[in-house]
């Protein structure tokens, strides 16, 4: 898929919105005496671009993305019609949220929960899902895995857009969507559709059938591209090469050094290739007339744990605030009950995250942490020196990505354990190695996830603006070409989130 996507990027993207920005938002095609069909043209170009687009990562499970956009729709269409019977409207929730939820319990944790099973009852059972693919393979020769049920990309990001908006139309927080073309296209916008942001339909209904394309946006949106691009490519990648070796290593006999600069490397690592790819959404989303939430403002300089998560993956927050936290009676409870909240919400974000009891303990760990600053400690870290304060939230956020990317909770255990010196060393070779060979790059991801480079391009653009006017069209193409000879040299490229 990270073929198919800067395949895509660099050689389809171009002629798609070449055609796009010369489409207008309808067409009416005359069907005789005073009759004419009205077509969502650019509506359309990105239905089928967004199919497209997935199809060609994902052949066999774009037909389970079309079946949850039927079914989605279908059901915002029936609580429209019967508006004014609440027992019909309550069905086509139910329907729609059993079935989004039931994609994700299949695809995502069916695998997690037959193995739990086994483990705790000592049993062989096998997933129904794997002797499903078993059979097609049989009939019909798709190549679906046999022995794990294979992750449909994307699949926790367009099932919580596309339960967005069946819930907050039964909410009646929005207009329903009649155009079965222009709902769609909004589940299957292609810049977002495989790693996000989750945009709720309420974030663009009122672009998906009326949205402006102008050369502002354009040009806007090609440097949050590029930008994006760059935070993916120049940083993410190259960074993450070093704790993809440290990673591969024996904890047991690592010194303390190198597993800090180790997990210090994935601490920047997935920052950089997160929210660069939500820039490059986002830079593209500009380019199509949309406006898609921010998903990141800067997490490593927050001064609590709560803070970071307001500024981390902000839409799947927002989400789990609105669509869980909330109806769960939030903090109006009581005390008892707003801790329990947050432990379920936390829990939930955990597992959203992906079926691994790693994950699972990590959201926990984040939920403790939160209720932790809740009942005291938080007024506390307002009192502190704002150094002292961002110091403990970027070492909590730190020891929780130790969780985030080792495979099991036993090898977590011995990471944490060469961190604090059980490797029988604090400095070794290797980390010397590492840190001579790579200090500039981590000297630049310190600096750019910080508003330091923010910070002096808004001073440049002040002091210099015509200077600023044509520097950063220079500064665009000089990244798009960099990043570009990058990839073509490189076949190091992961793309962390699509997995989830």
């Amino acid at each position: 898929m990270v073929f198919s996507s800067l395949t895509f990027l660099y050689f389809f993207l171009p002629a798609v919105l070449i055609v796009y920005i010369f489409l207008p938002n309808k067409i009416n095609v005359p069907l005789g005496k005073e009759k004419a069909l009205t077509i969502p043209a650019r509506n359309l170009l990105i239905l089928l671009t967004g199919f497209f687009f997935y199809a060609w990562g994902e052949p066999f499970y774009v037909v389970i993305m079309l079946i949850s956009t039927l079914i989605d729709y279908t059901a915002g269409r029936m609580m429209y019609k019967y508006d004014n019977d609440q027992k019909i409207r309550t069905i086509c929730l139910i329907i729609s949220v059993c079935m989004n939820i039931g994609l994700l319990a299949v695809f995502k944790y069916s695998d997690f929960i037959f193995d739990t099973i086994n483990t705790l009852f000592h049993s062989d059972i096998t997933n129904p899902v794997i002797l499903v693919n078993r059979k097609i393979n049989d009939i019909y020769n798709f190549g679906l895995s046999e022995d794990r049920v294979r992750l449909p990309i994307g699949i926790s990001f367009y099932t919580f857009q596309s339960m967005s908006y069946t819930i907050d139309l039964y909410l009646r927080k929005i207009n329903v969507q009649k155009s079965f073309i222009g709902f769609t296209s909004y589940v299957t916008l292609f810049p977002q559709i495989v790693a996000g942001p989750i945009v709720r339909y309420e974030d663009v209904a009122s672009e998906i059938n009326d949205r402006k394309v102008n050369i502002s946006k354009i040009s806007e949106g090609i440097a949050k591209f590029s930008k994006g691009l760059a935070k993916k490519v120049l940083l993410a990648n190259n960074i993450g090469i070093i704790w993809t070796e440290v990673k591969a290593m024996d904890y047991s006999t690592m010194s303390a050094s190198t597993a800090w600069l180790g997990i210090l490397a994935f601490t920047f690592q997935i920052y950089f290739d997160f929210s660069g790819y939500s820039d490059m959404a986002v830079g593209l989303g500009k380019m199509l007339g949309f406006n898609f939430p921010k998903n990141f403002d800067h997490p490593y300089m927050s001064k609590s744990i709560s803070e970071f998560w307001r500024r981390w993956h902000i839409t799947l927050g927002t989400w789990f605030r609105e669509y869980v936290y909330i109806p769960l009676g939030g903090n109006r409870k009581g005390t008892a009950k707003t801790l329990r909240n947050l432990l379920i919400v936390w829990g939930l974000t955990g597992l959203w995250h992906g079926a691994n009891w790693n994950f699972i303990i990590w959201g926990l760990y984040y939920g403790i942490l939160i209720i932790i600053e809740r009942v005291g400690f938080g007024k506390i870290l307002e009192k502190l020196p704002s150094a002292v304060s961002m110091l403990y939230t970027f070492l909590m956020t730190v020891f929780g990505w130790v969780l985030f990317d080792t495979d099991t909770i036993g090898k977590a255990w011995q990471f944490f354990k060469a961190m604090f010196g059980a490797g029988g060393s604090f400095a070794d070779s290797m980390a010397k190695y590492i840190f001579s060979s790579n200090i500039l790059i981590y000297v630049i991801c310190i600096f750019a996830s910080t508003t330091l480079f923010g910070n002096l391009m808004s001073f440049w653009k002040k002091k210099k603006k015509r200077v600023y006017a044509y520097a950063v069209p220079a500064a665009v193409v000089c990244i798009m070409l960099l990043c570009t000879s990058y990839l073509v040299d490189s076949s190091y490229n992961p793309f962390l989130y699509f997995r989830f």
